[in-house]
């Protein structure tokens, strides 16, 4: 698979870092190739939650360079996400305005009818965002909130991210074990008197 990965201004790099971590291993013995892309204010975010540059082993593009590949259809990438991704680069997604890098490659993911999966973080969200949001669906992409989930008991902060970065990689199609998959409660016996 052949993925591209963008970093908007969101507060939630810790989001974004667990995913490279993640494709930067796993990922590669699943056969995930990844491009990176960061926005200008995803840059300052990164450096302003996470410190150093990013080290990884994929190609990092700059923000306004068009030449990558995956600024064309013809390149068959076949899925994006955008983590954290802003409300206001899901509205550019949502309408088409591609300013940038990242937002020219999610144009291309949605006009290719690829998989592009969006994770917001944004609290709370208002009607212009419910709006964009709306639209950026009915267009095909995947819209996953930063919401963690406690059910599989996280024990820190990067067990808690995991559980987000998981449900990333779901979307993606990509096989992970980052978190204790939800299996129900156990049933009550017969006897227990259900509780309202």
């Amino acid at each position: 698979m052949k993925l591209v990965v963008a970093i908007s201004g969101a507060s939630g790099a810790p989001y974004a870092k667990r995913l490279l971590d993640f494709l930067a291993t796993e990922g590669v013995r699943q056969g995930v190739s990844c491009d990176l892309v960061f926005t200008e204010t995803g840059k300052q975010v990164w450096k302003s939650e996470i410190g150093s540059e990013p080290d990884y082993p994929f190609p990092v593009w700059k923000s306004r360079d068009f030449t990558a590949p995956f600024a064309s259809g013809s390149a068959g990438y076949e899925g994006m996400v955008i983590v954290p991704c802003s409300a206001g680069m899901m509205s550019r997604v949502a309408y088409g305005v591609s300013l940038d890098l990242a937002g020219r490659a999610a144009d291309v993911m949605l006009k290719e009818r690829r998989r592009l999966v969006l994770c917001l973080r944004e609290t709370p969200v208002s009607l212009v965002h419910a709006r964009a949001m709306t639209a950026v669906i009915e267009a095909g992409a995947i819209v996953t909130p930063a919401s963690p989930s406690f059910y599989s008991r996280p024990q820190d902060i990067g067990a808690l991210v995991d559980t987000v970065v998981a449900r990333l990689l779901d979307r993606l199609g990509i096989p992970n074990d980052l978190m204790q998959r939800w299996e129900g409660l156990a049933p009550r016996s017969r006897l227990e008197p259900a509780e309202d």
